[in-house]
């Protein structure tokens, strides 16, 4: 994914194709079956071509028989955003990149079980990542989690040597305005916390390992704090992608209190996943650049492995 601030108009016709350009930003339609990903069956990540966003993976993809990609649902909550739009004389539902806003295509209510969505998307808007075939029943249902714990580069180095991390990135998360930037972020007015977005192979680490991690090298009980750092962006905050993220998250935060691993109440939050806005590109694995640069994140406490660890 890249930097989500907006770009004007005259930007987008610069970086974009004409053709991608008319569908992404001025909402057209590609001709039914001439599109490069209609009879298309590789395994990967379908993202969006105007910045990259992860958009719907390969295991969702279904033959609709209309002429364009279709899928019943896309990666996570957090990659669409959906709109009215009544512009030919009907109600229709839009389809649009979370990230940069630029249109994709339609949803409607045809498509098969679990959903019964069928997101209709065009595939100029779409660019594809190949995902490796692993052996069965591994590497081939990739998930995402999203953590807030303070300075969002120390965050990162701790999860991305998580062996069965896929990838990682930071970025805002939790608040209210769209695209914000690190110095709106860092007023504490638009309500974003710092937050790592990971990926990873459920098949080599489990969430639990995650949220073990998550809790052993940062302090759950400082109310927007995190050592040096004080703010609502440096609050303590689990974003949860589906039921079963939220349920074990409780569940963990439970355990804790229960053997008072820590000495004050836990204050994190556990709060359903909205829009993750990625952060400026000097933030990506900052502490890989900067060896040396600043981090207050270590380990707090190796109760936490103990209390949870059979727990998993």
């Amino acid at each position: 994914m890249t930097d989500k601030k907006e770009k004007s108009e005259k930007q987008w016709e610069t970086c974009l194709t004409p053709e991608q350009y008319q569908v992404l930003r001025k909402k057209g339609t590609e001709r039914p079956f001439t599109g490069k990903y209609y009879d298309f069956h590789e395994e990967g990540v379908y993202l969006c071509a105007a910045c990259g966003n992860e958009l719907f993976g390969s295991d969702t993809k279904f033959d609709s028989g209309t002429g364009w990609p279709s899928y019943f649902a896309p990666v996570g909550p957090g990659a669409v955003v959906e709109e009215t739009d009544n512009s030919l004389g009907m109600r229709r539902v839009e389809v649009n990149c979370a990230n940069c806003g630029s249109h994709l295509g339609h949803v409607f209510d045809d498509g098969p079980a679990p959903t019964g969505k069928r997101f209709c998307i065009n595939s100029v808007a779409l660019k594809f990542q190949k995902k490796p075939r692993g052996k069965k029943g591994e590497g081939n249902s990739l998930k995402k989690a999203a953590f807030g714990a303070g300075c969002f580069w120390g965050v990162e180095k701790v999860f991305a040597k998580i062996p069965g991390v896929v990838s990682t990135q930071v970025g805002y998360a939790g608040g209210s305005a769209e695209n914000p930037g690190y110095a709106q972020v860092c007023t504490g007015r638009t309500g974003h916390a710092e937050a790592v977005e990971v990926t990873y192979d459920p098949a080599k680490v489990s969430y639990g390992e995650l949220l073990i991690t998550f809790w052993e090298w940062h302090d759950p009980t400082t109310l927007n704090r995190q050592g040096p750092d004080v703010g609502s962006q440096y609050r303590s905050v689990i974003f949860t992608h589906d039921r079963d993220q939220a349920e074990t998250a409780l569940r963990f935060k439970k355990l804790l209190a229960e053997a008072k691993v820590y000495s004050s109440p836990i204050v994190t939050e556990i709060v359903p996943a909205g829009p993750f806005y990625t952060a400026e590109e000097y933030h990506q694995k900052y502490l890989e650049k900067n060896p040396s640069g600043y981090c207050s994140h270590h380990l707090q406490s190796r109760r936490v492995r103990e209390v949870l660890k059979g727990k998993l």
